[in-house]
């Protein structure tokens, strides 16, 4: 069996921007049908917030657009590059923060910025880019980085799908196909026995 492709959101305490991400990105491959081969985490920058859930106004942002969430918040190691295939940064200064931190360059050409996938963006090296920190504004910044991680997130969708070996990924279509015709089934309505 092929092993999973395996992609970590990186923020900065792992508690706003990352496990939004997480949830938003599990989703969307769970729509394509290739939540079984793609593995999907994240963790911050620093450790200030280690062991505690995501902030209350990530859960209800997530909530509020339909996401399942659970959550405790990590530390990225440099350790872990050597079973990750995309390190994904929520901001330029995580991006530059991970490069730094990649033991080779092979491990540093993993980050990327998480809006380089969205529509009309071309560079990684730009802080328009960034998905800014909500924590210490208001509830209308967590919408607007959720607007933003789905966005990017389609994109992101289509890279990794592209990276996967290709019989996998015809295999998760079939799979995916057979599981929406199975929940059309169950959901019809049953036709009364006469008697």
């Amino acid at each position: 069996m092929t092993a999973p492709f395996r992609v970590c959101f990186v923020c900065t305490g792992n508690i706003c921007r990352s496990p939004m991400a997480e949830s938003v990105f599990r989703a969307r491959l769970a729509e394509a049908g290739l939540d079984g081969l793609v593995e999907v985490d994240s963790a911050g920058t620093g450790g200030w917030h280690e062991g505690d859930g995501a902030d209350p106004r990530t859960v209800a942002v997530l909530r509020a657009g339909g996401y399942e969430h659970a959550h405790t918040a990590r530390q990225f190691h440099a350790s872990w590059f050597d079973r990750l295939d995309l390190v994904i940064a929520l901001d330029s200064g995580h991006l530059r923060e991970l490069r730094r931190l990649a033991p080779t360059p092979r491990d540093a050409a993993k980050v990327r910025l998480l809006r380089t996938y969205g529509t009309g963006t071309a560079t990684d090296a730009t802080d328009d880019l960034d998905v800014p920190d909500p924590y210490y504004g208001g509830f209308e910044g967590f919408e607007e980085c959720l607007e933003m991680v789905e966005e990017a997130s389609d994109g992101l969708l289509a890279a990794v799908r592209a990276a996967l070996p290709a019989p996998t990924v015809v295999t998760a279509r079939v799979a995916a196909h057979d599981n929406r015709r199975t929940a059309r089934e169950q959901h019809r309505p049953q036709e009364k026995e006469s008697t």
